[in-house]
């Protein structure tokens, strides 16, 4: 198969792209919009008002264009090919000669354009929203909290002042736990001057308290400072965990670098990375899931070819990959739980994919 663009790979693109692009803005808005009716309920909860509501939405717009793309590909490719079919068009391509490989490796090539700035996308701007959102949902549901994207998170605790640079969440026993990394308190007398500052490595909350580790604290008193440290010790905080757990920002919503920098400091500290390990392999094979999706959904559109029920066919071909989207999602998951390394278990499903997409196409029909 020669790979120089023709004159019929541009229509085949071309058809394909308007399809990708209208399914993709129809999923998009219909979530949006049902999103924003969901905050316009929230208006009037400690001050979260109509502009709040809007601009959150509108920040989180990129990530749910990163994740409704996979399924505007695979639906857009089949109503693109099918709208060739229906016209004759795609028949008289075959016709002529031109391979089944050749017509999907046309829409494909659109999709992997696209993939790739979709995948930036779920890099920079989608991250970057989400932490903007996170910021304003945090605000609403507590008005001692708040979020900045350089200093991590702040929180009001009486006399306190709370600051953590980084939050995990892990899962124990099935249950999330909060993770608080590179802790700071800072203690106040009522006119504001600092009494004493403790610092530790971690806290969590183990259903009941809170518990520092690895502590370092220091006090201030008209004689001078004096410091201690020890291993562990409760921390008599007011901090709701369930609040901090919503306030995080989700693993799937981070891009890749967070993903690993999570993974590594779990790793070191004899934790299991668990879903951020889960996610970040899953992030990495995005591209690759997507294209064999589109690939694999290919032949419903060529079966309309020699037989009738091309509106059920590709009705068909676009719930089995949508389907077998949601089942690699589980696959995974369920993996992770028996200890299946997380990259050959996002692998597997996909590969399984290619190879069935790899026996379809090397059929000389």
């Amino acid at each position: 198969m020669r790979l120089a663009i023709k004159r019929v790979d541009r229509l085949v693109g071309v058809t394909v792209l308007g399809s990708l692009l209208t399914t993709w803005l129809v999923l998009t808005g219909f979530d949006v919009v049902t999103q924003l009716l969901r905050q316009l309920g929230f208006v009037g909860r400690n001050g979260f008002t109509t502009f709040d509501a809007v601009s959150y939405v509108l920040v989180t717009v990129p990530r749910r264009l990163y994740e409704y793309f996979i399924f505007a590909a695979v639906i857009g490719g089949l109503m693109g090919l099918g709208s060739l079919a229906g016209n004759g068009e795609l028949t008289a391509l075959r016709a002529a000669g031109m391979s089944r490989l050749r017509i999907a490796a046309s829409a494909a090539g659109v999709v992997a354009v696209l993939v790739v700035g979709v995948t930036l996308m779920g890099e920079t701007a989608a991250p970057w929203g989400d932490q903007k959102a996170q910021a304003i949902q945090l605000r609403m549901k507590a008005n001692n909290l708040g979020l900045s994207g350089n200093t991590g998170l702040w929180a009001r605790d009486g006399n306190r002042i709370v600051n953590a640079k980084g939050t995990l969440i892990r899962q124990v026993q099935g249950h999330n736990v909060v993770q608080l990394a590179d802790v700071r308190v800072f203690t106040l007398t009522p006119d504001g001057q600092l009494t004493r500052f403790d610092w530790a490595r971690t806290a969590e909350h183990d259903g009941r308290e809170w518990i520092l580790k690895d502590v370092r604290s220091t006090t201030l008193d008209a004689t001078g400072t004096h410091s201690t440290s020890t291993a562990q010790q409760r921390w008599d905080s007011q901090l709701n965990p369930r609040v901090l757990e919503q306030s995080i920002i989700q693993p799937q919503y981070l891009p890749m670098r967070d993903l690993h920098r999570n993974m590594t400091y779990l790793q070191r500290n004899g934790q299991n990375p668990g879903v951020y390990a889960v996610t970040f392999w899953g992030r990495v094979l995005y591209p690759f899931n997507t294209l064999v999706l589109v690939l694999c959904a290919m032949p419903f559109a060529f079966g309309a070819l020699r037989s009738g029920g091309l509106g059920k066919r590709i009705f068909v071909g676009i719930l089995l990959a949508i389907g077998w989207y949601f089942l690699q999602k589980a696959l995974v998951n369920f993996a992770t739980i028996y200890g299946v390394p997380p990259l050959p278990a996002n692998l597997l499903p996909a590969a399984v994919l290619a190879l069935g997409a790899w026996l379809y196409f090397r059929k000389r029909v």
